[in-house]
């Protein structure tokens, strides 16, 4: 089943690469901005092909982990690295912030983890409000909690933690107006989420970066977890998310416009004197 979606999502995603030239661009400008590709001998053209087939597996990929129960949730998983920083931080009752940026197959790491306990995920309701019901039925399964990305949804999240639960939250995820500072984000600045490093520093909580790696062929998920010192700014932030994109690079969603400026956003204040 999820050999088939994949090869639907790949072609899905090279027929966008071609009808598309809105987002092919924005894609390349964004790849070649963070360094990790290059124009030279038709590397970047290459890269971009794989990234967009990586789009369309993530598009066609979602409604079967929402589908999907814990017995196959457990079986898609194939390794999990790291799992005894989760093992070490729950021995001692400490929380665990888990900051899945949109990378690989962000879906299946809170599936994962709900298999074994509790997780409280972040989430920002579709525009279309017809889409709602369907994004929280296929998100909210045993041990899933949803918190709205507002203030009941903030007070959820440090709920949770002081319970010595874990939530998830998209660290790269352009933030509201007022929730954020910008910080360079691959050398350009982006506005950037300050809630993540409020809610750490405010709980004492473990802060640890997820990614759900997609394997070739449908042949399920790897899942990487790495323990973060500090996101204390959102430079620090920023950093630890590139760090983590660089080592996959092809999986990040370079569709997504992150150094958008949002118009409610405070304005960027200049270094020059």
């Amino acid at each position: 089943m999820l050999r088939s979606a994949h090869r639907a999502g790949a072609a899905l995603g090279w027929l966008l690469l071609t009808l598309n030239p809105r987002m092919r661009q924005l894609a390349l400008d964004n790849m070649l901005q963070s360094g990790l590709f290059t124009e030279k001998s038709g590397v970047t053209k290459k890269a971009l092909r794989d990234n967009f087939a990586h789009f369309g597996k993530a598009i066609a990929e979602t409604p079967l982990i929402w589908r999907s129960d814990a017995a196959q949730i457990a079986a898609l998983v194939r390794q999990v690295h790291g799992w005894e920083l989760v093992e070490n931080t729950q021995k001692v009752g400490k929380g665990i912030i888990f900051l899945t940026p949109h990378m690989g197959c962000f879906e299946v790491t809170s599936r994962y983890y709900a298999l074994h306990a509790p997780i409280t995920v972040l989430y920002r309701p579709p525009k279309q409000a017809w889409l709602t019901n369907w994004v929280n039925q296929g998100r909210q399964h045993a041990n899933v909690a949803l918190a709205p990305a507002n203030m009941h949804g903030v007070k959820a999240l440090m709920q949770a933690l002081k319970r010595g639960e874990a939530i998830g939250i998209l660290p790269d995820q352009i933030p509201q107006a007022g929730e954020g500072e910008w910080a360079d984000f691959f050398g350009k600045p982006a506005y950037t989420m300050t809630l993540a490093s409020k809610l750490a520093t405010k709980t004492g909580a473990t802060i640890m970066m997820a990614f759900g790696e997609r394997l070739a062929d449908g042949k399920g998920y790897e899942i990487h977890l790495n323990q973060i010192d500090s996101i204390a700014t959102p430079d620090l932030l920023n950093q630890a998310v590139e760090a983590k994109i660089a080592n996959n690079p092809s999986q990040y969603l370079w569709q997504y416009n992150r150094h958008k400026v949002s118009r409610k956003a405070k304005p960027q204040t200049s270094n020059l004197a």
